[in-house]
């Protein structure tokens, strides 16, 4: 079944808050252990042979929550990256950010350009962290570039859109993941993800170790993809 391995999965990174709400703690604490738990998903993703990962992190959307915790999270992002960079990079892991940072706070941004910098030339797994990410903001963003660019109408088709998007020059995802008992994609790579299968979890994210990542994958592995054919 090796053959049907998804190249590229992408997981949203649901229940944090409500995980944390079960223990009686801070929805501040459930962010902090799921982003503990990324690095090992990372690394198991990495040694099952995936060669795509994309995180939805923090959606644009997001920004309409609590300044608390919106704050807490950009803290949080950067935490994350300076403290796991050095790991990533032994790993030969390439990172890439889907989303515009141009507006999240500085000491993210800085830690970000410095691990994009960091690991640009590594071709092991390409993790891709969704930062300030909305699939339709990701679409507009594609047509204002496609429209500045001047191109003739005839011109634009799926292949001239994908080349304008956070992915280009990557495999629409093969799978994707939510985990948090929410059944819906949350305005997740929505261009990308036509032909997407849908792996759907009640474990929230803190939970959702190796094993169950497995479990997604057996179940992927195990079904038969028609793209609208027989």
């Amino acid at each position: 079944m090796q053959e049907n391995l998804p190249k590229h999965i992408g997981i949203i990174l649901d229940g944090n808050g409500r995980w944390a709400k079960k223990k009686s703690m801070p929805r501040t604490y459930g962010h902090k252990i799921g982003s503990e738990n990324v690095i090992d998903i990372v690394r198991h993703a990495d040694k099952r042979g995936i060669k795509y990962l994309s995180l939805y992190a923090f959606s644009t959307e997001n920004w309409k929550r609590p300044f608390q915790e919106v704050n807490f999270l950009m803290k949080l992002i950067s935490i994350f990256i300076d403290e796991k960079l050095k790991e990533l990079n032994d790993a030969n892991v390439k990172l890439n950010i889907l989303g515009d940072i141009s507006t999240i706070g500085q000491k993210a941004k800085e830690s970000i350009e410095k691990a994009l910098k960091k690991t640009e030339d590594n071709d092991g797994l390409n993790l891709n962290i969704a930062i300030n990410y909305g699939g339709r903001d990701e679409i507009v963003k594609a047509v204002k570039e496609i429209i500045q660019s001047d191109i003739d109408i005839k011109d634009v088709n799926e292949e001239l859109i994908s080349k304008h998007l956070y992915t280009k020059n990557m495999p629409d995802p093969d799978l994707i993941i939510r985990t948090g008992g929410e059944i819906r994609i949350s305005n997740f790579l929505i261009y990308q993800l036509a032909y997407s299968e849908f792996y759907f979890t009640d474990v929230f994210w803190p939970d959702f170790d190796t094993t169950e990542f497995d479990k997604a994958l057996e179940n992927y592995m195990n079904r038969f993809r028609r793209y609208g054919g027989l």
